[in-house]
């Protein structure tokens, strides 16, 4: 089993700071790809940034100014830091795992967090 948790969501003012965290925890011997995804009330959910083992990050081009994303691999955490926020920004935060190798050999995709709340008030 792998359990994604996510945590540092919350509510803020507009121009105010949120630092995102996610962490992986059960069977897992090496893990590929964690990223942030975003679902806004009456929207599609969306990808906000992604970075896979390797070094290799990117966050989607209307937030790259003021989202950054960082991974620490000895603990298979990823985090999202985000700045300058916006009402826009306001959505439940997804953490997403793919390429996940559960046992040596052996790899999966699509794991999910739950979800953290962040709402940006005006």
């Amino acid at each position: 089993q792998v359990k994604l948790v996510e945590s540092g969501g919350g509510l803020v003012q507009a121009g105010e700071s949120l630092r995102l965290s996610c962490t992986a925890s059960g069977s897992i011997f090496s893990l590929n790809t964690m990223g942030w995804y975003r679902q806004a009330p009456g929207k599609q959910r969306e990808l906000v940034a992604i970075d896979t083992d390797g070094g290799t990050a990117s966050v989607a081009s209307s937030l790259r100014d003021r989202f950054t994303i960082s991974r620490d691999n000895a603990k298979n955490a990823v985090y999202l830091q985000m700045n300058n926020l916006k009402p826009e920004d306001t959505a439940v935060y997804y953490c997403k795992a793919d390429g996940v190798e559960i046992t040596p050999g052996l790899w999966q995709d699509n794991y999910w967090g739950q979800g953290t709340q962040v709402t940006v008030s005006s």
